[in-house]
């Protein structure tokens, strides 16, 4: 290998070496599909989380591991026969071509929304096989909030969609009136029902809010995470156990945490 960088050449070597063998890695040559999955959604999380810390010396080694996933993947297409890295870069760049005519071909498109429709008229023209639903391309595997996202971003393509934000407001309102009936009933089974709507119409709210269900709710998680962090400080601090403060003392301890990030916004 050459003395000055590397390059993705060199990367796909590496990774033909471990998989050859009797001379590889034990351990990738052990891998299938199946087993480096987990790895590479972790992966692409940690190169989320990198971009969202602004750690952007990270985000170079963590685009790397990321970068790594797709060719362990074609590595071991390619030791089965059905494809190689090659087809992918092949078949990736033919499809960004296709799906941008509005910057290789002769279409205009001066807004993003008409690149969104462009896109989709393009990728409609690809589907070689027909479908039962247009849902069928969404991943059953998604986290809940995205998958319901995607779903509800498909049907409002076909005009499944209310006319305003005030539709969903009312089908919020409509949901927790659901809810609270089951919950006087002590249904357990529809209240279990009613609460998985109503998450699933805020979704669709977040989503014609201009938002994502799922982003937000990770966001909310964090903002948790650093109030009740100040509380096991603040608790700490004043040489109080956790487990034996009240919730009034830890409900304090959340709004002095409230009032500190408010101060730091302003």
């Amino acid at each position: 290998m050459s003395s000055n960088k590397y390059t993705f050449e060199d990367l796909v070597k590496v990774m033909q070496q471990l998989r050859t063998p009797e001379t590889g890695c034990p351990w990738d040559l052990d891998q299938d599909f199946d087993s480096i999955v987990p790895y590479t959604i972790e992966e692409a999380y940690e190169v989320e989380n990198a971009i969202k810390n602004k750690d952007y010396n990270n985000l170079k080694e963590e685009l790397g591991d990321l970068l790594f996933q797709p060719v362990f993947h074609a590595q071991i297409a390619k030791d089965q026969n059905l494809f190689d890295i090659q087809d992918v870069i092949h078949d990736v760049t033919h499809k960004m071509i296709e799906r941008h005519p509005h910057v290789f071909g002769d279409i205009d498109a001066r807004t993003a929304s008409d690149v969104d429709q462009i896109w989709e008229t393009q990728k409609s023209k690809e589907k070689s096989t027909a479908t039962e639903s247009i849902l069928d391309t969404v991943p059953r595997n998604f986290p809940a909030l995205l998958r319901a996202h995607k779903l509800q971003k498909k049907a409002a393509k076909v005009g499944f969609e209310w006319d305003n934000i005030n539709g969903v407001v009312d089908k919020i309102e409509e949901e927790i009136a659901e809810l609270k009936s089951a919950l006087a009933a002590k249904d357990e089974s529809n209240i279990k029902e009613e609460l998985g709507d109503l998450f699933f119409v805020m979704t669709n709210f977040a989503r014609m809010s201009g938002f994502n269900a799922e982003e937000i709710t990770r966001g909310a998680n964090d903002k948790f995470e650093r109030r009740f962090r100040h509380i096991e400080q603040a608790l700490k601090a004043e040489n109080k156990d956790l487990n034996a403060a009240s919730l009034d003392e830890m409900e304090a301890k959340w709004n002095e945490a409230k009032a500190i990030e408010k101060k730091q916004k302003s």
